[in-house]
């Protein structure tokens, strides 16, 4: 998972809407790519952090209520602020509670900040419509070099038929998940526990 930010000056978010930003999910992998030179570019800042799937897993098994996927979330978003030295910003909440998310980073973040969050803020703010755009191309790419090293599993989503094939099929003649695999990930679990049914 990766999250990120940038940071823009009144001119950058006029241009950020001239070249088209919106949220990355409606936009393709090509798309995407071609807007991400462009809002490097014209923001002033910017800042990922990719989240690694053990850490993920570890919150999601062990963390106690409140303290996971969300939280670790917020955590990683207050980095990302940091690194901006950004006085203000706005964050698309993943909490279905947009101000525990809010609290949560400002809980996390090392030096003052005012924090707006909102449901559908990738869509309805262009710095972090441009924001979701880097992250996803950050991604992107990072699926790119495992299917480079590991085989065509499809895009990593589970909702993917492609990628939901390669790993039954792995499950199937007995290999363990690999270590870039959310373990904890219901889908895999779902899938695992399928099998294990058939026999």
């Amino acid at each position: 998972m990766v999250v990120a930010g940038v940071s823009v000056d009144s001119a950058g978010l006029k241009e950020l809407k001239e070249i088209g930003v919106r949220d990355s999910k409606k936009l393709t992998p090509s798309q995407r790519e071609a807007m991400h030179p462009e809002i490097l570019r014209i923001s002033k800042q910017v800042h990922w952090e990719g989240i690694p799937p053990q850490e993920i897993d570890e919150v999601v098994t062990k963390g106690r209520r409140l303290r996971k996927l969300n939280y670790l979330e917020a955590v990683y978003f207050a980095r990302v602020i940091d690194n901006l030295g950004a006085q203000k910003v706005t964050v698309d909440a993943s909490d279905i509670l947009p101000k525990r998310f809010r609290d949560d980073i400002l809980a996390n973040l090392g030096r003052g900040c005012r924090v707006a969050a909102h449901h559908k803020a990738d869509r309805d703010y262009p710095a972090v419509s441009a924001a979701s755009i880097v992250a996803k191309v950050q991604r992107d790419r990072a699926v790119e070099m495992l299917r480079d090293e590991h085989g065509d599993f499809g895009s990593g989503y589970p909702s993917d038929p492609q990628t939901r094939a390669f790993f039954v099929n792995r499950m199937k003649v007995g290999e363990t998940l690999p270590s870039y695999v959310r373990k904890s990930w219901k889908t895999w679990l779902n899938l695992e526990q399928s099998l294990l049914d058939s026999f």
